[in-house]
């Protein structure tokens, strides 16, 4: 990268004794030149964090050298302050991972509460509703709120008495071709118009568990053709991406419902925090991070979606000590001091407005 790059004759001296082509100052390759007229033109007073784009549209009009376009990308791709606050307008990260099939009946099953309901004449004010895997059965069981003890009684009773196991997930609804009920109890379910005939054929012990051993191979057939289906669509609109032990990460912090993101408000509010480390690797598509102590109520594991890479050498810029997390994973700032107060006038109405300081180590917060 130098003169050699191109024609000698396109280089026209100047009278300081810089080179210059077709008006814009040819820079060479010496020492940290190039950096520093990118900081300049990036970090200074007098600047913006800009684009790549409108950053290289910028600064060709003065300058150039090559690879230019090239150098100022990866320039801001390492901008630590752009990393946190700006939204990236790409495919989601991570592919779509499904959960195993269930082997059997009732070997996995999945689990929700509908709450705050009117009490019944023996205090009931909530369902549990307890759905099976494989045959999409679900049990629907009245309690009261406030009852463990008996929630471990309806949970043996409804489920490891039916020949169940206590293995737990949640999964959506796919197609079995056939009904919930034919699935669970190997037969048609028969209303009392469809009663059996006399002298009409019963199914033995053997014969039973054949055709309910065939069943549950239809039913897994139909599932994993459903699961692959799903997988297919979904992936279209996601990127692969993994990481290595100990990369530095970026944690994005706007799916925590509730936040107050460090005192900003609209478009300056952080959407990542970080950078952390990535100590381990948990399934496809989870990391374990190495969070600080100021981060200790948050769980330390993270899908990829919630994750980037960090590229960034420079330090922290936003402190992690003046952050505060609450019981409820909220991470809260306290006001300080009220420094102005007005009232706004409206024809019909007056809105007082008050200016408050807020508690940060990062300098003064006002809003």
């Amino acid at each position: 990268r130098g003169v050699t790059d191109i024609p000698k004759e396109k280089l026209e001296p100047r009278a300081n004794g810089t080179l210059c082509l077709n008006g814009m100052s040819w820079l060479p390759c010496y020492g940290d030149l190039r950096s520093v007229i990118m900081h300049e033109s990036r970090k200074s007073k007098y600047s913006i964090h800009t684009g790549s784009k409108k950053m290289y549209q910028d600064m060709k009009k003065l300058y150039w050298w090559p690879n230019m376009k090239a150098d100022i990308a990866t320039y801001i791709s390492k901008c630590l302050t752009c990393a946190k606050v700006k939204v990236e307008h790409q495919r989601p990260s991570g592919l779509l991972v499904q959960p195993t099939i269930p082997e059997w009946k009732w070997d996995n099953i999945m689990m929700d509460f509908i709450i705050k309901l009117p009490k019944s004449s023996q205090s009931f004010d909530t369902i549990w509703v307890i759905v099976n895997r494989l045959a999409k059965s679900a049990h629907f069981l009245p309690i009261r709120k406030n009852d463990p003890l008996d929630m471990e009684y309806l949970f043996q009773s409804s489920v490891i008495m039916m020949g169940g196991s206590h293995q737990i997930f949640g999964n959506h609804f796919r197609k079995l071709w056939v009904a919930p009920y034919e699935a669970l109890y190997g037969q048609k379910c028969r209303s009392p118009v469809c009663a059996a005939k006399v002298g009409e054929a019963q199914l033995t012990g053997p014969k039973m568990i054949q055709e309910t051993t065939e069943k549950i191979v239809l039913i897994k057939q139909s599932i994993q053709a459903a699961q692959d289906r799903q997988k297919s669509y979904a992936d279209l609109k996601r990127k692969p991406i993994e990481f290595e032990v100990w990369d530095r990460v970026m944690l994005k912090v706007s799916p925590w419902k509730g936040v107050v993101r460090f005192g900003k408000r609209g478009k300056l509010n952080p959407r990542y925090v970080g950078p952390f480390m990535v100590l381990a690797k948990v399934g496809n598509v989870a990391y374990r991070l190495e969070l600080p102590q100021e981060l200790s109520r948050v769980h330390h594991t993270f899908h990829v979606y919630n994750l980037k890479k960090c590229y960034a050498d420079e330090p922290l810029a936003m402190p992690l000590e003046g952050i505060h997390v609450v019981d409820k994973l909220q991470f809260m700032e306290e006001p300080i001091e009220i420094i102005e107060c007005e009232i706004k006038r409206l024809k019909r109405s007056r809105i007082p407005l008050v200016k408050v300081r807020w508690n940060s180590r990062r300098g003064p917060e006002f809003n």
